[in-house]
């Protein structure tokens, strides 16, 4: 494809780095990208790498903002959202307060439900895609990290419970649940954890965004509805 118009167009939020940047390099050869981040500078730097991108400008923990931002893309149909954006959250429940949880809902679970909303006559009109990124936190619970994996299992419930709602409007949900990922959220849980970071031994997060491609690229007939993604044996070794 060489034209713009006749790309399909995706929004990707946390496109600015780690897994959504992976995911927009995946995708810009033949598709156009929507960019999404709170800064304006990264933002526009990464739309300036790539042929056919826009930027999307928005701290999507403020439903105002979203809610604007949404309005000002004015679009007619979109053919997938990447659910990139999302915050760590640590600490064992005696050092977590109220506030720590609802930022981390906020984050991870409001605002994804939110954008879907504003988003959803756009992607019925194409028949479009939703992806979630999610983790491995949200299929298996571990402590202390407990804010995490519950804004993670929560955010697999709305997954869930979309896709038998959309389904019959001819669009997908799917939730892809990646391993530790070599990314700067990466870095922070292993500071966290007391433990030297090591990124060789992390799945990239090319990785993942190849599993994203393929969810977006599936044929009409098939759904790629829960996707779990670990690292393989070379760097499972390392960890060893």
């Amino acid at each position: 494809m060489t034209d713009s118009a006749a790309r399909p167009v995706v929004l990707v939020t946390g496109a600015t780095r780690g897994i959504g940047k992976a995911v927009c390099d995946a995708l810009a050869p033949d598709h156009e990208l929507i960019v999404g981040g709170r800064d304006r500078a990264a933002v526009e730097q990464v739309c300036a790498a790539y042929e056919h991108a826009r930027p999307f400008v928005v701290d999507l923990a403020d439903e105002q903002s979203t809610t604007d931002a949404v309005a000002a893309l004015a679009l007619d149909r979109l053919d997938g959202v990447v659910h990139s954006a999302g915050m760590l959250g640590n600490g064992a429940l005696t050092e977590v307060s109220r506030a720590d949880w609802r930022a981390t809902f906020e984050l991870n679970v409001f605002a994804v439900a939110d954008l879907t909303r504003l988003l959803l006559p756009s992607l019925q009109a194409a028949q479009g895609t939703v992806v979630v990124i999610n983790s491995g936190s949200g299929l298996n619970a571990h402590g202390p990290g407990g804010i995490y994996s519950a804004s993670k299992f929560a955010v697999r419930a709305f997954t869930d419970s979309l896709r038998e709602e959309v389904r019959a409007d001819g669009v997908r949900v799917s939730s892809v649940h990646p391993g530790r990922v070599s990314t700067d959220m990466q870095r922070e849980l292993n500071a966290f954890e007391g433990r030297d970071y090591d990124e060789a031994s992390y799945l990239r997060p090319e990785s993942v965004a190849t599993a994203v491609r393929s969810v977006l690229t599936a044929t009409p007939d098939a759904t790629y509805e829960t996707i779990s993604i670990r690292p393989g044996p070379a760097a499972t070794n390392r960890r060893a």
